[in-house]
């Protein structure tokens, strides 16, 4: 550690010739007060106002001492001064014109005077705002700067810089003003906010980076020191008199650096401009994230891009960037865009580079139109001593994530390429000298996104210590280390991670006895276990801690392994074998490595090991008795004073390519025939015999490409010692031209690369396609059809990389012969950080930088489905499983396989027989093998319903477990226990239970649980209900939570689109059956439906606010059964204004992932709990949207920027935001409408509630358009206080202008009797629409209502005979079910869904009769057959399924309403649809419309028996299937014809087999209920009774009046044109009423 300057003394610092700037500790306290009145004011002897000004946080905690050491030094002078007051609120928002206005006014309101001196005492907020209101009071008084943090200390408040925002952009609006005295109080760190400090430490570190070499040096050193001083978490801390020299060094070099660059260029002439390294990308990243992330955070990663652009541009060599980065990241600082910890305080905010560059365009340090920004030219030092002008096109080229290579390349005819240091090199000699003893100096060490996770993870190991003098010197511990508390994160660094593995076994304990590795989502899928399974045999304890056999692992701190015989499998990869030869010098005794299972993989991987051991000092002895076995002594490594790094053989191969696709000339002057590395000898073995001249020495490599179209295939080749060079083969391959020799390139001996940073062999032949070139895959190797370089096409796609570098690099390559545009472009850090700088400068090839990739499908032209690996259903046996198994699969369009006829299929013994000859036991252990079968050979795509007694094998479990763990689907599907139990009693269809069924599922439940990690709860039984009503209600149900879980169910994306929308807060005590009708009326016009936890009486409870989970389970079944909205599960606290304690944290935890088992589609989840939880159920939730809130009871402060905490803190946990003050005066909601705007405009993707409570704060509810909470009059009482039903909202909202009345009509004649104006005023007025509906008779479209529909006010419009066709014409668009029907009975005017627009309109026509004609049926308990299509919109065509399985239909009548009952029975899979009626021409041209669209219509003739017309079942061939749902669309007054009563006649008195029987006879079905109905649909309205409706009814038919249709159908009218779906029954009760 170097440390610089003494702690105890005040060290003062010139500035523009005075020593103004002092810093010290305690200088606050004891000595700014008696500096100020002896030093500072003018006069000494005269009274001087003193104005210290200061936000409201620091007020509290540092006023009160400053007025006690105020008065004693004006006791001390005897003066007569006077010391007032002001505050701020805290936060950004405080720099503004509003704030400096009302401080002058203070100012004067005070009789402050030109002689006054104002204190700013605060951050750079307060600094900077202050500094500008002392400037322009009185055109300018004194002051002084008390900077409070770290980057005040060392940034804004020296210089003289003041400003304020405006909405424009960051201090815009300021002026130059020194200040009197800059007071540095080392005293404020100790409070500092660990993120504050570090948010300070970026500017130290920038001041170092252009000015400091050995400062930066220091600043490595200590950084370890400075973070463990600062702690873990936010807590006072007090350095010592160590830390304290050490601060007090990097903030006075800090400080003396910017006073001595002001005093020479105070007004930024040209060499202050140097201070802002880092900030013009930075500020522009400030300027999109601000105030999440801070201006620190934003400069830490502006620097590294600076840098970056300064290594593209051929100025700074790619070490210093790596150092740069380097030591930001070991203080904590993002220097990534990427950075997780940045995306998930900025919600995952996109900084677009368009956007980036608008702002960067506004920086001060531009010269007209011209950017000009900072570049270094080595680490202290700058490529000028200004700011350099810099082209838009490099710039984009850097900060945008793809970049398009352009063909067409010319690049110099010779070229001379030094490549990175070796990544296998590097990572070996990191490790070799951090083990070793003494001290290493690394040449050419790879500065890269791998080795520098390698050295992160050495350091915070403590096996070395590590400096840089140009190079990287290690300081070895000779094999001493200490286990890591914190997990070692290791990205996608494969190398790194196995390497690791078993350095972390060397540890020793310190304060915890184990060492966490883990890595990303790729990381987490590569293979381990073989070396884990070695380590494990030789006494280390390793465990994993979630996937078998990967990433993350704990390793055991065992102080080495236990040497002796060690097996080792290497035939997956070699880095297993180099990690343990690495470490076997300090195992405990003398170690023989064995590898086993054949071949090895790469060996010559292992020999560059052993070579690069014996460099360190021990030799490895290979046998010359055992085949691939090694002996290793015990012994420590002899660091050597210097070791050179060869650069990488793999990446020296992408240049290499280039010459041979351009005809050009390329040498690697460092990698030759006496090379380490394997990856060598690809010019030798790939590119000579492609046809390219290669010289090779001992040296060097020179490599001369053919003409263009002049290299041919190789027939095929080993590439075993080569592995990581197939990709640059493949490439070359494609561009060679076929020979009578051969037509492609076969590549072998590469299978390890299937399991690298992704599957290498696959992403080839994927991407490659895209250029049209055919490739074909094989276990161990890929073929590459030859194409020459003229037949290879320009990819239409992006080139995915699967954040691979070598598949980055390998394409950069081909897109030089044909352009291509490459995504993640930044993947390539990975060993070659310049790669694009190098292609650019080196090869002069053409890039553009590219930000926003359109959308594109990377497999094969098809979009992925959101889910797709397969889904097992588990539970007791009569829960359901099958059919909710069969309902899934139609769903999915996947195949359904039930585990235990796939038990008899691969047995060929029935179940039953087989436990009868074999027992239980034997039965669970097959029943095991056929589970473990279809989870390897079916993981993705079907539907598995498993055995009730699958999850009573332990290895079973683990299966399932592992498989849900992993991303998967396990379903337990539970009904009622005692409806369960009592089906098992009488079930004889299956070997009885050994045990009492109870017992068993007393058993078996923890197992459930433990499997499963979604629950779905069926409904219990309802014996009012027909069975097609339960039936089709549990369908509608599962099928909804399928969606949800499946990652379908897109809720939040429809509900966003609306212009407003609510959820209603339930507050009944218990959901019970007889609260259903309650519970449906009160969700009407809301969009979800919020469970009150801790409003919930459980009677089972002991503690109130607090149910079981058992009992959520029961309410939430009860509340699915009575309501299909989305469901919001919210547990408020009693701090929050709820009833559930507080201190409950585990509680809440169990009831939160009870929730997310039982698929809620929101989780409110309130942001008092501990950090612990919030991050538990952020990663736990799946498709679970998370409602990040935070309530005030008290209030919450709109203005001062109390909320950003909170806000803040929901940006990362949230997919919506709430936030909940009080209102105390009316203003308080127009305060908060300036925060929702500020945070829509900041933050346009995250969906934001801000309400005020109260009385006074219904303004604000009304305001709100986002899910506001609403209450109902049939609810007991208010959710909070203040709220309002949702109709109260829409008359609220109507009388402030922000819901406008529209005029809805219905056109037809004769509309005198129309119910359809009682109906729609009713629910207008009820829903609290100020709409208005009215009547207009009309026989033809006239200009008069040509002049209403194109009314501004119109809303839309009933349509009924005989205007259904004439209507169509008039309109913009017609539906497709409209258009099929040929009618439309509806027109909306423009959509409800989206917000209201001015001007023209959007006239839409569509069809509701169908949809009211198909809820009447399916509501009067009308059998719907199983196969369903996916979408009702596409009704017409589907043809694809087996209809006919004796569901027919029939319909009555040819006409226009005859029509629409086809297209409704067709929906509910009716098949075949037969006409019958008194017009047979009539109905050959229904049958002719409809039979083409894939409907089967067929005509029922009078005169010949109707069951010699019907067709035959499919499972009876001789009983005809009847038809069991009709509809009468004829007129009902009349006489109706004979031959058609003859034929109904009979068809009412088929008794159709099995379905009519059981309604006929009333028979119930299991466990309770009526059975389902024969059904006919009577169109006309009057008479209530028609003929054929007695006629029906008299043969055990149900018949339904056409006044069901008129109220289901405007049911549907009403939700198209207002997105509020009113509840039947209330609608039904209006129609109906006299």
């Amino acid at each position: 550690m170097q440390t610089n300057g003494a702690a105890g003394a005040i060290e003062k610092v010139k500035i523009l010739g005075r020593e103004d700037i002092l810093i010290d500790h305690g200088l606050w306290t004891s000595y700014v007060a008696e500096d100020l009145l002896k030093n500072v004011k003018s006069d000494p002897s005269s009274a001087t106002r003193f104005a210290l000004i200061t936000d409201t946080n620091l007020s509290r905690q540092y006023v009160p001492a400053f007025e006690q050491s105020f008065a004693q030094a004006k006791n001390s002078t005897n003066a007569d001064d006077l010391l007032i007051k002001y505050e701020v609120p805290p936060g950004e928002t405080t720099k503004s014109r509003d704030t400096v206005g009302a401080l002058h006014d203070w100012l004067a309101e005070n009789k402050c005077t030109k002689d006054t001196i104002i204190i700013a005492l605060g951050g750079g907020v307060v600094g900077d705002m202050v500094g500008f209101a002392a400037a322009t009071y009185m055109r300018g008084v004194s002051f002084v700067q008390v900077p409070t943090t770290l980057l005040a200390m060392v940034d804004s408040s020296i210089g003289g810089k003041t400003a304020i925002d405006t909405p424009f952009g960051k201090n815009l609006v300021g002026a130059f003003w020194q200040p009197k005295r800059i007071y540095i109080d080392l005293m404020f760190l100790e409070t500092l906010p660990r993120r504050e400090f570090i948010n300070g430490m970026a500017e130290v570190i920038k001041t170092a980076a252009i000015w400091d070499e050995v400062e930066f040096a220091a600043l490595e050193d200590n950084a370890d020191t400075v973070l463990e001083f600062l702690g873990e978490k936010d807590s006072s801390r007090r350095p010592d008199a160590g830390m304290t020299r050490i601060l007090k060094r990097h903030i006075l070099g800090s400080v003396r650096i910017k006073a001595h660059v002001v005093s020479a260029d105070e007004k930024e002439g040209g060499l202050r401009n140097l201070l802002n390294f880092g900030h013009s990308i930075g500020h522009a990243i400030e300027g999109i994230l601000t105030p999440q992330i801070l201006h620190g955070e934003c400069v830490a990663v502006g620097m590294v891009k600076e840098a970056e652009l300064a290594r593209y541009l051929g100025v700074l060599d790619p070490g210093a960037v790596a150092r740069l980065a380097k030591c930001l990241s070991s203080y904590g600082l993002p220097t990534s865009l990427n950075d997780k910890t940045l995306k998930t305080r900025s919600a995952n905010r996109q900084c677009p580079v368009d956007e980036l560059l608008s702002i960067m365009a506004v920086d001060k340090k531009n010269q007209g139109c011209e950017k000009r920004i900072v570049l270094l030219k080595a680490i202290g030092n700058t490529f000028e001593q200004k700011a350099t002008t810099v082209a838009d096109k490099d710039i984009q080229s850097v900060l945008s994530p793809s970049i398009r290579v352009s063909a067409g390349l010319d690049p110099p005819a010779k070229v001379e390429c030094v490549p990175p240091g070796s990544k296998s090199i590097s990572n070996r000699a990191l490790v070799l000298a951090a083990l070793g003893s003494g001290q290493c100096r690394l040449k050419n060490l790879l500065h890269s996104d791998d080795t520098q996770v390698m050295l992160t993870a050495l350091s915070k190991l403590e096996c070395a210590s590590f400096s840089w003098d140009g190079n990287l010197v290690v300081n070895g511990n000779g094999g001493l280390m200490k286990a890591c508390k914190d997990e070692l994160y290791l990205g996608n660094a494969g190398t790194a991670s196995r390497f690791l593995t078993t350095v972390a076994c060397l540890a020793e304990p310190s304060e915890v006895d184990a060492t966490v590795l883990t890595g990303n989502n790729r990381m987490k899928e590569r293979p381990i276990g073989p070396l884990v399974d070695s380590l494990i045999s030789n006494g280390v304890s390793v465990s994993y801690q979630e996937r078998s056999g990967c990433l993350p692992i704990s390793v055991g701190a065992a102080c080495g392994f236990a040497g002796g015989e060690i097996a080792l499998a290497a035939t997956v990869s070699s880095q297993y074998v180099s990690s343990i030869l690495m470490c076997a010098p300090y195992a405990k005794s003398p170690v023989t490595l064995k590898l086993v299972g054949g071949k090895p993989v790469s060996q010559a991987y292992i020999d560059m090991t052993i070579a690069m051991m014996a460099s360190f000092g021990v030799q490895v002895k290979k046998s010359e008795m055992e085949a691939h076995t090694y002996h290793i002594p015990v012994q420590s490594y002899d660091n050597p004073a210097q070791y050179e790094i060869e650069s990488d053989a793999s990446s020296a191969t992408y240049p290499l390519a280039i010459a041979a696709i351009s005809g050009t000339s390329c040498t690697i002057p460092n990698i030759g025939s006496k090379s380490l590395q394997g990856d060598a000898r690809f010019a030798t073995d790939v590119l000579k015999p492609m046809g390219c001249t290669v010289k090779q020495t001992d040296s060097s490599t020179t490599v001369t490409g053919p003409q263009p179209g002049g290299l041919s295939p190789i027939p095929s080749i080993d590439m075993e010692p080569m592995t990581d060079a197939f990709l640059t083969a493949c490439v070359v391959a494609a561009v060679t031209k076929p020979n009578r020799i051969s037509s492609s390139t076969r590549i072998i001996g590469i299978a390890n690369q299937r399991v690298k940073e992704c599957d290498r062999i696959a992403a080839m032949k994927e991407q490659l396609a895209k250029f049209g070139v055919q490739c074909r895959e094989y276990d161990d190797g890929i073929e590459v059809r030859a194409c020459g370089r003229d037949q290879i096409s320009s990819p239409s796609q992006a080139i995915h990389c699967y954040d691979d570098h070598r598949v980055a690099m390998s394409f950069s390559v081909l897109a030089l012969a044909r352009s291509a545009l490459i995504e993640d472009k930044e993947c390539t850090a990975k060993t070659w950080p310049g790669w694009w700088d190098t292609l650019s400068n080196k090869f002069e090839a053409s890039l553009e930088g590219v930000d926003q990739i359109e959308s594109v499908t990377r497999t094969n032209g098809l979009v992925r489905p959101i889910y797709q690996q397969s889904i097992f259903l588990i539970g007791m046996r009569g829960a359901g499983k099958t059919t909710a198994g069969r309902w899934a699969a139609k769903q999915l369009g996947w195949p359904f396989v039930d585990l235990d006829e796939e038990f008899q299929k691969v047995t060929g013994v029935e179940i039953r027989k087989f436990i009868q000859e074999r027992g239980w036991n034997e039965f669970r252990k097959a029943e095991s093998d056929v589970l473990s079968k279809v989870v390897k050979s079916k993981p993705r795509g079907h539907v598995f319903g498993c055995g009730g007694g699958v999850v009573e094998r332990a290895d079973n479990r683990k299966i399932l477990t592992d498989f849900h763990t992993q991303g998967g689907l396990v379903i337990l599907i539970h009904r009622p226990i005692k409806q369960i139990l009592n089906y098992l009693y009488q079930d004889k269809t299956r070997p009885p239970y050994e045990d009492d069924p109870e017992q068993v599922w007393l058993r078996r439940e923890f197992w459930y649980q433990q499997c499963s990690n979604y629950e779905y709860h069926g409904c219990a039984d309802n014996r009012d209900a027909t069975l097609g009503d339960v039936a089709l209600a549990e369908r509608n149900k599962f099928g909804q939570f399928l969606s949800f879980v499946t990652g379908n169910a897109p809720h939040l994306e429809k509900i966003r689109q609306k212009h407003t929308s609510f959820f209603i807060s339930l507050t009944m005590p218990s959901l019970q059956k007889e609260t259903e009708k309650a519970l449906r009326e009160s969700v009407v016009g809301s969009d979800a439906v919020e469970l009150r936890v801790d409003l919930l009486q459980d009677p089972a409870s002991t503690v109130p606010g607090i149910p079981s989970k058992e009992f959520i389970m029961q309410q939430t079944s009860t509340l699915r059964e009575a309501v299909s909205l989305p469901a919001i599960f919210t547990i408020r606290t009693q701090s929050q204004g709820g009833k559930f304690p507080d201190s409950a944290v585990d509680e809440a935890e169990e009831l939160y992932l009870t929730a997310i088992r039982l698929g809620f589609e929101y989780i409110d989840l309130e942001l008092q709990w501990p950090q612990d939880l919030l991050e538990l159920i952020s990663q736990r939730k799946g498709p679970a949207k998370i409602i990040a809130s935070h309530h005030a009871p008290k209030g919450l402060s709109w203005k001062d920027g109390s909320w950003m905490p909170h806000y803040n803190l929901a940006l990362q946990h949230g997919n919506i935001i709430k936030l909940v003050g009080s209102a105390h005066r009316l203003e308080d909601n127009d305060e908060l409408e300036g925060f929702r705007s500020w945070a829509t405009k900041c933050h346009p993707s995250k969906p934001l509630i801000a309400i005020n409570m109260g009385a006074l704060g219904k303004l604000s509810r009304i305001r709100n358009p986002f899910f506001t909470p609403v209450s109902h009059q049939s609810l007991p009482f208010k959710a909070a206080p203040g709220q309002l039903s949702a109709a109260e909202v829409r008359r609220g909202l109507s009388l402030i202008g922000g819901l406008e009345p529209r005029q809805f009509y219905i056109f037809g004649k004769p509309i005198g009797a129309s119910r359809s104006p009682l109906l729609h005023n009713t629910m207008f007025g009820e829903t609290g629409f100020p709409h208005t509906y009215n009547r207009f008779e009309a026989d033809s479209v006239t200009d008069e209502l040509r002049d209403i529909i194109r009314h501004p006010d119109f809303g839309g419009a009933s349509v009924t005979i005989p205007l259904k066709r004439d209507i169509m014409p008039a309109l913009d668009s017609i539906t497709e079910d409209a258009r099929v029907i040929g009618a439309v009975n509806t027109v909306v005017s423009a959509d409800p869904l989206s917000t209201p627009t001015c001007g023209v309109r959007h006239l839409t026509g569509h069809n509701t009769d169908w949809r009211g004609m198909m809820t009447a049926l399916q509501n009067a308990g009308a059998h719907q057959p199983e196969t369903t299509p996916a979408t009702t919109s596409d009704q017409h065509s589907n043809t694809s399924g087996n209809h006919n399985n004796g569901s027919s239909a029939l319909i009555i009548g040819g006409g226009g309403t005859a029509r629409a009952a086809i297209y409704a029975l067709h929906a509910m899979n009716y098949t075949p649809i037969y006409l019958t009626g008194r017009s047979p021409s009539k109905l050959q041209t229904l049958a002719a419309d409809f039979t083409p669209l894939g409907i089967n219509v067929q005509i029922l003739q009078h005169g010949q028996p109707a069951s010699q017309q019907i067709a035959k079942r499919a499972d009876d061939e001789k009983t005809p299937a009847w038809p069991v749902t009709a509809i009468a669309t004829i007129p009902a007054e009349g006489r109706i014809d004979e031959g058609l009563v003859g034929l109904l006649d009979e068809v009412f008195k088929a008794e159709t087999t099995g379905l009519a029987k059981s309604a006929a006879q009333g028979e119930k079905r299991e466990g309770g209920g009526k059975g389902r109905n024969r059904v006919l649909l009577e169109m006309a309205y009057k008479p209530a009774v028609t003929p054929l409706m007695g006629l029906a009814e008299a043969e055990g038919w149900k018949a339904v009046p056409g006044l069901e249709v008129l109220t289901a159908q405007g049911v549907e009218q009403f939700e198209l044109w207002t997105g509020v779906r009113v509840g039947l029954d209330r609608a039904r009760e209006v129609v109906l009423r006299e």
